[in-house]
């Protein structure tokens, strides 16, 4: 029951604070509602807009990882309820009407999904273990993101570099864990060796970042260009401290999880492992996030995705509540700090898009090898074929599905397909 109350209020909270155009989840979709509030838009070109740009997350992306994991993945709910509060009309009734719609979209998502884990149990071919294994590749690879987005930012030598050492670096931890060289008394210390590698690697991107100068004369002052829109965030704190308690708790319940990689992590038992991955991503997004928000006036439910770390670390419930609030209001305070530092080093302003682009690449090609991988353990052979025909066709066709998307998809339309050749008799029940 307090499951279910936690998710119907994040998708009633996250529904208003749209329907208000007070913040959205979809990071392309700020400056856009930045448009209607400044009158160049109109609000039925902002629904529908915020329809194409979502519509295809939610059903390719966030909703094939949450079946894969029994975990609810943010994108699932918040780019669902960035739709609904932006296509209902910003009226009287508005905000209620968003907040009924989104509250009933979050209890069909959660109710939905213990529908489906236990429907795969009827099934003549249960693909829902298999779809564990979309999000295998990605926990090992995403240690190789900063040092894409140190080759895309500061030349492929440098990118080298960092890969080299994050690499090396990994294998001297995988050595010190097989020596148990590190240890407490009795017991034996183990390091994660794709967090140590991962963390190296966002010390070369930070240090290079830091180092690139300010030409003479382009310095833009972000707070003071932008001051107005960095008040009414601030005026709507109170809304994101209700979203940013209700989010850390929710994540505390191991209900959702803020990005594929933690949620691979979460599946697998490994916790501490999850919040060390929340906390690097986040850490890598705040330039992104605090940029669009100072540039547009409109902030993001989940702010700079700390609240995910927060409900992974807190070892309590209500504690993560708490503390999610204050943490999602100390950043709201500080967003004027945040644009002068970024201001004082552009190669760290600069950093958050090609954070962002490095990690949609590296998911990219991560969720096609998983997605190929797991469609391979649903129906041998015709997995691989399945998925490598669907992603060159897509890509002939124009990418009506995102590239990150295909891998997951694929091997849902897999596992449906072996239902169906197995109920007909043309394929064995694989063992």
């Amino acid at each position: 029951m307090m499951e279910t109350i936690f998710v119907v209020l994040i998708g009633a909270v996250a529904a208003v604070l749209a329907n208000r155009n007070i913040a959205v989840f979809n990071d392309g979709l700020r400056p856009i509602v930045s448009e209607h509030i400044e009158g160049r838009l109109k609000r039925r070109e902002l629904g529908l807009t915020a329809f194409a740009m979502s519509f295809g997350l939610v059903i390719g992306f966030g909703i094939p990882f949450t079946l894969s994991a029994s975990i609810i993945l943010i994108h699932s709910i918040l780019l669902g309820t960035d739709i609904i509060g932006l296509i209902i009309p910003k009226k009287k009734w508005g905000s209620i009407a968003a907040a009924l719609v989104g509250g009933l979209y979050g209890w069909a998502l959660i109710s939905g999904l213990e529908g489906f884990v236990k429907l795969f149990d009827h099934l003549p071919v249960n693909f829902l273990e298999p779809m564990g294994e979309v999000g295998t590749p990605v926990v090992v690879t995403f240690m190789a993101f900063p040092a894409l987005a140190v080759a895309m930012q500061f030349t492929i030598k440098k990118g080298i570099l960092t890969f080299a050492v994050a690499a090396i670096v990994r294998q001297l931890a995988v050595f010190v864990n097989d020596k148990g060289f590190l240890h407490i008394g009795d017991n034996v210390i183990s390091l994660n060796q794709e967090g140590v590698a991962l963390i190296v690697g966002m010390i070369f991107l930070f240090t290079f970042a830091m180092r690139e100068k300010t030409e003479e004369g382009s310095t833009v002052d972000l707070a003071s260009i932008f001051s107005d829109k960095v008040k009414s965030i601030k005026k709507n704190v109170f809304f994101f401290m209700i979203i940013g308690g209700l989010i850390a708790g929710a994540t505390n319940l191991l209900l959702m999880a803020g990005d594929p990689i933690s949620l691979s992590l979460l599946a697998d038992g490994k916790q501490a492992d999850a919040g060390i991955a929340a906390a690097a991503r986040a850490i890598g997004f705040i330039p992104l996030v605090a940029s669009t928000a100072i540039a547009t006036g409109v902030y993001s439910p989940v702010g700079f995705t700390l609240i995910f770390v927060v409900g992974l670390f807190v070892p309590n419930v209500w504690l993560a509540v708490i503390i999610g609030a204050l943490v999602i209001f100390a950043e709201v305070m500080l967003l004027s700090f945040i644009a002068r530092f970024l201001d004082n080093y552009p190669g760290v302003r600069n950093s958050g898009e090609n954070i962002r682009n490095a990690m949609t690449k590296l998911l990219e090609v991560a969720l096609l090898i998983g997605g190929a991988n797991a469609s391979n353990m649903i129906a041998p052979g015709f997995g691989f074929f399945f998925v490598a025909g669907f992603y060159l066709l897509n890509e002939v066709a124009g990418r009506p599905i995102v590239r990150m998307a295909v891998g997951p998809v694929g091997a849902i339309l897999v596992g449906i397909i072996a239902n169906i050749l197995v109920a007909m008799g043309l394929m064995t029940i694989p063992q």
